[in-house]
């Protein structure tokens, strides 16, 4: 019977730290590739002095990524908001296969055959092809990966 109760006393104690494990956010992978690897820092999209978004980028399967993942405390106190994701060459100037979605929780970006050339994960508001700052949209960039 004490075996019986130590073994209760200690599933109890162990269920918070399971709970707190399985409640972490893991990223998905993108369409058509199992397996990707983040590559430099996690930029964060501020939008109205709140955290909206971490934006990453990765590479895995010939290509890189940008990820998008909305906050949940961003998603808890508005109803609607449109996101962009995309990878960025040359300086962030020129903008490869951007994929925007309304409501999207994960946004990955579409592969960008970028491998050999420095690149940034860009991620923003709106739906437009690219950020259009004067028009409200805000835009944020991971730090160069060559």
């Amino acid at each position: 019977m004490r075996t019986f109760a130590k073994l209760a006393a200690a599933a109890v104690l162990a269920a918070p730290l399971l709970l707190a494990v399985s409640g972490t956010a893991n990223a998905s992978t993108p369409s058509g590739c199992s397996s990707v690897t983040q590559i430099g820092s996690t930029a964060y999209l501020n939008v109205g002095g709140q955290t909206m978004a971490s934006v990453k980028q990765y590479k895995g399967c010939g290509k890189n990524y940008s990820y998008l993942y909305v906050w949940e405390g961003y998603r808890s106190s508005h109803s609607s908001w449109d996101v962009c994701a995309a990878i960025v060459t040359n300086g962030g100037h020129d903008v490869q296969d951007p994929m925007c979605d309304h409501n999207s929780v994960e946004l990955w970006s579409s592969g960008a055959a970028t491998l050999s050339q420095c690149t940034q994960a860009l991620g923003w508001t709106g739906l437009g092809p690219i950020p259009y700052i004067a028009d409200g949209d805000v835009a944020v960039k991971t730090d160069v990966r060559c």
